[in-house]
């Protein structure tokens, strides 16, 4: 059975596949194809039931949790970190709703994050990786950041007008702000769902145990960062969590679903199954 698993091309997706795209576990007569794409053009085609196996926003969760379950590994959370807005110059948080904001899309956790934050906002939607970039040239006042954008900022000579991850850290009394997670056609029937989350799961367990050679496989979507910095971005985003949820990780993503859902910044509030 061919399988398509699509993520975005970033390190720690490259990362957590490691070992199925270069052989390294029994994949169990799956063949598994990878799809990269940005986190929000896949947000849409989950949207249409378009891959086996893919990588979604949690935001976007309630829009597709019709079609998908969610697997219980493979989670990216920010643990006391997370999604930051950057300016040029610094100004007070309170300040953001009187700001235009560049953002990487409207089904991401960053996103929801920043709408339950601060409501009142005007945002413009840009490539993710194109965000520095439009705060550094005066397109808009600031920026919300994703990926390694979080390590890299300030060698762009940007501020960090909040660091949303550890807001939401301090708001819940310690859990950690719930991003992506992979999510598995529930067409599949549950046998096959059950075997595809043990393996995928065993990957993400290999490349932990066999860093290094994971994270030089990582390093060509690492997008300029250093074997150091990337090693350290990866480090924040697949961890114990990625392995499992666990209770905490669990907690939290109902936590911020239900949040959303109260404040109307989601139109339902869906059944959450781990596979």
């Amino acid at each position: 059975m061919i399988i398509r698993v699509a993520h975005s091309p970033d390190s720690d997706d490259a990362f957590m596949f490691y070992a199925i795209n270069t052989k390294k576990i029994d994949t169990k007569g799956y063949e598994f194809i990878d799809i990269l794409s940005d986190i929000e053009t896949l947000n849409k085609e989950a949207l249409k039931g378009t891959y086996e196996v893919s990588a979604i926003s949690i935001h976007a969760f309630p829009y597709v949790a019709d079609r998908y379950a969610l697997l219980s590994s493979g989670a990216s959370m920010g643990d006391n970190y997370g999604p930051m807005v950057v300016a040029k110059e610094d100004f007070p948080a309170n300040e953001l709703k009187n700001k235009t904001i560049a953002i990487p899309g409207t089904l991401t956790s960053a996103f929801l994050t920043l709408k339950l934050f601060e409501p009142n906002i005007n945002y413009v939607v840009f490539p993710f990786d194109q965000i520095i970039d439009a705060v550094k040239e005066g397109k808009v006042d600031a920026g919300l950041i994703i990926h390694e954008g979080q390590l890299t900022y300030q060698d762009e000579g940007l501020k960090c007008i909040v660091d949303l991850g550890k807001w939401w850290y301090e708001k819940t009394g310690g859990l950690p702000l719930p991003l992506g997670g992979n999510v598995i056609r529930k067409d599949l029937g549950i046998e096959a769902m059950k075997e595809i989350s043990e393996i995928l799961r065993e990957s993400i367990k290999y490349s932990l145990e066999h860093r290094d050679e994971a994270v030089e496989y990582a390093l060509k979507y690492a997008r300029g960062m250093t074997k150091d910095k990337a090693d350290k971005f990866i480090g924040m985003y697949v961890n114990d969590l990625t392995v499992d949820y666990g209770e905490r990780g669990k907690k939290a993503i109902e936590l911020f679903l239900k949040e959303a859902y109260e404040k109307k910044l989601i139109p339902i509030l869906p059944e959450i199954t781990f596979i």
